[in-house]
């Protein structure tokens, strides 16, 4: 019994757990005594009951252990799901959050990776299939990089296809004698379409027995380029390749500059001939001009030239003149050169590829790597065709909300007012069924799953050719959270390599041309596009079977990615495998489809037999 006065006991010990640097540990807690009590009897009543206080105490040691074991279980839980977020956790469930992408020091030294600069909200589609691409990634990070990543699928039967669109073919007698006049073309649109409009031109003049003046290329507002033909390329090596097959001047005669050819009716516009035009159109309509005018001016001329049919040393010469007569001008191959060695790391890989784009500027290969510790790096080309322009005018949704919806749009309203007026006049197509359809551009996040599904691992080096990326930041960070060591020719350049070429987007193109032709692996995500078209058409009429392209079916890849929501990862992954190979089977070109994309063809290319 104590008295009314007497010190107050300590209060027993309780088991608190406190969270410090994701530990647990153990503390005492101790209850809050009443300060004071109503009455005496109170009191008493208390102090009578001190053996049942001491049960009491007993028990709550038991209890007290009972709860430290339960909470030293739950610390290993913890523990354990802590690790399991480190490793596996990418945070895609509530959008990935801004981190520097992890270039190594080799590309360190030669510029920043520009996504992202700042914090920025992902805008992502399949939460869940990057939640598990993510995971597979970290999986296999030590895991030996297969080989079969980096081959043709149909390696023999691709290497039996060889060049030879430039043999010797013998000339009309007599035709160099009896020229019909000159031809002048002045080429629209960017660099890849100008390169079709030479080829065409070259073809054209040929077939008329025509003199060619060096093509001109049109200022574009859209590209905003002046570059002309000189500038991209070399001029008297064009001249040198195609001399046996057409006559070619820099300018045309004295007589004939001042001419107003509008006027005398000479200019002939693409409204004059139609697209894919056969040769007997030119015949017929071009002709008569020349031989009345002595000359005729094209202006545009991009795709006026069917693919078929067309004689076969047509078809030929126009091969010669994309994969031969066409080559880049030093400072375009020196900087190429650059671009390639440093992804690459080492002067390595030297192949028939590196010679036709690089020139002189071609690495050298050692005998032995400069840092035998390290192995040489393989590399991606990635054409990531999701610019605005391509993304408005595709009419589809990519989950941006109302938002995108608007600033898609008033582009539209800017850049596209005959699409806008046919939206206004029928009913299209809705964004779902286009997706259906395949005929929505691929965003970064579906390249990024497209490239994880096949098997490349996190560390694998991503060089993104193309403009400017619709959304930027909130649109790459799917794809370099999943493939940090991505990089661009502002990356891999410095400032002062890159000043030639500053405001010349053409020529800037012409470095993702030769990043692109000559990678390890090139991945497009629009097989429509003139870049991925052509980059194509140069893997395979140099590539000798090593040089695989991914080209998804964006129909089929659209089908698969519909799954999301319960499809499984390896049954994702053998899908678009199989997909993806599928479209690497070799075949002879088809009538009708384009002869710089697909050259496998006598005309063009030789098969052994």
């Amino acid at each position: 019994m104590g008295k009314q006065n007497s010190p107050k006991s300590p209060p027993p010990p309780c088991i608190g757990k406190s969270l410090d640097n994701n530990q647990f540990s153990v503390k005492k807690c101790y209850s809050v005594w009443p300060t004071g009590l109503k009455n005496e009897g109170a009191y008493a009543n208390f102090s009578k009951n001190i053996p049942n206080s001491r049960r009491q105490t007993t028990l709550s040691k038991h209890a007290r252990l009972v709860i430290w074991t339960f909470g030293l279980v739950a610390c290993f839980f913890l523990m354990d799901s802590l690790m399991l977020s480190i490793v596996h956790c990418m945070n895609l469930h509530n959008g990935l959050s801004q981190r520097k992408l992890n270039v190594s020091e080799d590309l360190n030294k030669h510029g920043k990776v520009g996504y992202p600069k700042e914090e920025k909200t992902s805008r992502v589609m399949y939460k869940r299939l990057l939640h598990m691409a993510s995971m597979a990634l970290s999986a296999n990070h030590f895991e030996h990089d297969s080989s079969m990543l980096w081959e043709e699928p149909y390696q023999k039967a691709a290497s039996a296809w060889r060049p030879c669109a430039n043999k010797r073919i013998k000339k009309h007698q007599g035709r160099a004698a009896n020229r019909t006049g000159f031809i002048v073309v002045s080429a629209n649109g960017g660099l890849n379409q100008q390169r079709v409009a030479v080829c065409n031109a070259v073809a054209v003049a040929s077939l008329l027995n025509a003199t060619l003046v060096l093509p001109k290329f049109l200022y574009s507002s859209v590209w905003k380029d002046n570059s002309q033909f000189g500038d991209i390329y070399q001029e008297e090596y064009f001249v040198k390749v195609l001399r046996d097959d057409v006559s070619i001047v820099k300018e045309l005669p004295s007589h004939l500059q001042s001419l107003n050819l509008e006027a005398i009716g000479s200019l002939v516009t693409d409204m004059d001939i139609m697209k894919e035009s056969k040769p007997s159109d030119f015949v017929e309509k071009v002709l008569p001009l020349l031989l009345k005018n002595e000359v005729v001016h094209f202006l545009g001329f991009g795709n006026r030239l069917a693919f078929d049919p067309l004689p076969s040393d047509m078809q030929r010469l126009r091969c010669k003149c994309n994969f031969h007569a066409l080559k880049f001008v030093l400072k375009i191959q020196e900087a190429g050169a650059l671009l390639v060695k440093r992804i690459r790391k080492y002067d390595a890989r030297s192949s028939l590829l590196d010679k036709q784009l690089l020139g002189k500027y071609m690495p050298d290969v050692p005998s032995r790597p400069h840092n035998s510790t390290r192995s040489l790096s393989k590399y991606i080309a990635l054409h990531l065709r999701f610019e605005v322009d391509m993304v408005a005018y595709s009419m589809c949704e990519f989950g941006g909300g109302e938002n995108e919806r608007k600033e898609l749009q008033a582009y539209r309203e800017i850049h596209f007012p005959t699409l806008v007026m046919r939206m206004k006049a029928t009913k299209l197509i809705s964004s779902t069924k286009l997706r259906k359809l395949g005929r929505c551009p691929l965003t970064p996040e579906e390249a990024a799953l497209l490239l994880s599904a096949i098997g490349y691992k996190r560390d694998t080096y991503i060089y993104l050719a193309g403009s400017h990326i619709y959304g930027e930041e909130s649109r790459m960070l799917a794809l370099t959270d999943l493939y940090p060591n991505l990089v661009t020719k502002d990356n891999l350049l410095t400032a002062s390599e890159l000043a030639p070429f500053k405001n010349f987007s053409s020529q800037l193109a012409a470095l993702d041309f030769i990043a692109c032709a000559t990678a390890d692996v090139f991945a497009m995500t629009d097989s429509g596009s003139q870049l991925s078209s052509l980059v194509t058409g140069y893997r395979t009429y140099y590539g000798a079977g090593g040089a695989p392209t991914l080209r998804p079916n964006k129909k089929r890849f659209a089908k698969i990615l519909s799954e999301n929501s319960t499809i499984s990862w390896n049954d994702f992954k053998g899908r678009v495998t199989k997909m993806i190979e599928e479209t690497q089977r070799v075949q002879v070109r088809r009538v009708g489809r384009s002869i710089y994309r697909q050259p496998r063809c006598p005309e063009c290319m030789c098969k052994a037999s």
